[in-house]
């Protein structure tokens, strides 16, 4: 008996060992990793139910003095007691007139071919890679998914990718190709974009039932190169669904997904064809009016919308406000935002994870002063709307609003964690040189 313990003994460490050294095999470990990430989800959310965290706003009624804005980039920022590293590329095309472009008459069908279908099954959360890479090939890139995954997503644990980080890809990993992102995107431009022989990326929502029979919502990315006006539907790439390949999905149902991201849209072009790609967009090239554009769109909504569809206008309007560098306003449609999330049905519909996808309420509390209500969103985002705090964002908000009230330590060890995640998270590492302090 003794013999057989301690047997027993002995190999109950080497089967550990030998179990953790097979799952490091990069096959083993893409199969089984999600599986495993999905179970220890399923623990922690029947723990913890993510659709119950709601974030209450606790500083509107603080008076604070707008910062002075001094932004050029596609992303927000401005100066304050610290000036955040932008969030975003720092290159946009120069906008062309638009007072002379006359609209022509579209095709009834247009499929662009040449595309290389990627998927994004066995990784985590590959949607953005996926995506990316097939804007990318169609323009004759040498390579996949799992090179634009090794810099924009570095971590399996990251959630999401964003539209910045794209761009950036395109800007500093490829040679002969630019990007841009514009919000506030229509049906008709899509078709007009397509019919000129460019794809587009649109970032969207789309829903799911999860183990617990919830009905909940996510983020997406699809790539449409094709419209057919007949039956009313976008030909798409799509990474997730089975069948992706050549997807159609009618006009309706785009818009509904479409709309929780305010309409975002990313191009992928020929650098020597900017000024083709600009003069398609019309006014849509100025990023100004393409933002002020997704502000009316968004207020227009909010009176006309309700339940779900309501909260994410209220949710664009603080993001198009943030755009314009309004942050007081920002702050203001964000508290009605969340006031509108709280009223929403547990079991059905809270998007939870908006904030994994969308940091534009830091940004409007932190520029209007309202640091602890940063604080408090990040900690309802990281602490009770995920399994795991792998947001790299908002330990970098938390960072800059702990430092803002004084709070140093906790600003440093936040940086480091933004770092941890994302080894390519440049606005972390800035903060920190910025600190003096080593990752």
């Amino acid at each position: 008996m003794r013999k057989f313990l301690l047997v027993f003994i002995i190999l109950i460490p080497l089967v550990v060992l030998l179990s953790f050294g097979v799952y490091r095999i990069p096959a083993v470990h893409s199969r089984l990793g999600p599986r495993l990430d999905a179970l220890r989800t399923r623990i922690v959310y029947a723990l913890n139910p993510p659709e119950e965290a709601v974030f209450v706003p606790h500083e509107q009624d603080i008076e604070v003095n707008q910062p002075a804005a001094t932004a050029t980039d596609p992303e927000p920022t401005a100066t304050a007691t610290i000036s955040p590293t932008p969030i975003g590329p720092t290159a946009t095309p120069t906008p062309v007139p638009t007072a002379t472009i006359t609209p022509t008459p579209l095709p009834d069908t247009v499929i662009l071919e040449g595309v290389k279908y990627e998927d994004q099954h066995n990784r985590w959360n590959y949607c953005g890679p996926a995506n990316l890479s097939m804007a990318l090939t169609f323009w004759g890139w040498d390579g996949n998914r799992d090179v634009v995954g090794e810099y924009v997503k570095p971590s399996d644990e990251d959630k999401n990718v964003m539209p910045y980080e794209m761009e950036d890809f395109v800007e500093t990993q490829t040679t002969g190709l630019g990007a841009l992102t514009r919000m506030g995107g229509d049906i008709e431009l899509i078709k007009r974009l397509v019919a000129a022989g460019f794809p587009v990326v649109a970032e969207k929502g789309y829903y799911e039932y999860d183990y617990t029979g919830n009905l909940g919502w996510l983020g997406h990315y699809q790539f449409i190169n094709g419209y057919d006006d007949s039956q009313g539907v976008f030909i798409v790439q799509d990474t997730y669904v089975d069948g992706g390949k050549n997807f159609r999905i009618s006009y309706e149902d785009f818009i509904e997904g479409w709309r929780s991201f305010n309409y975002t849209f990313l191009i992928v072009y020929p650098a020597d064809r900017v000024q083709e790609v600009l003069t398609v967009l019309g006014p849509w090239a100025d990023p100004a009016w393409a933002n002020q554009h997704a502000l009316e769109i968004a207020q227009s909504e909010v009176t006309s919308l309700d339940g779900i569809d309501q909260f994410f206008a209220q949710f664009n309007e603080g993001n198009s406000h943030v755009n314009l560098l309004q942050y007081v306003d920002a702050g203001a449609a964000f508290d009605r935002a969340f006031e509108l999330y709280a009223q929403l049905p547990e079991d059905r519909f809270r998007p939870y994870r908006i904030l994994w996808y969308q940091t534009w309420p830091y940004w409007a509390y932190y520029y209007t002063g309202r640091y602890q209500d940063v604080i408090n969103l990040a900690d309802t985002t990281l602490n009770d709307t995920i399994s795991e705090p792998v947001l790299e964002e908002s330990f970098y908000w938390r960072a800059l609003a702990r430092e803002a009230i004084g709070d140093l330590d906790g600003a440093i060890e936040d940086l480091r964690q933004s770092v941890i995640l994302n080894p390519n998270f440049g606005p972390g590492w800035e903060q920190l040189a910025r600190l003096g302090v080593e990752g």
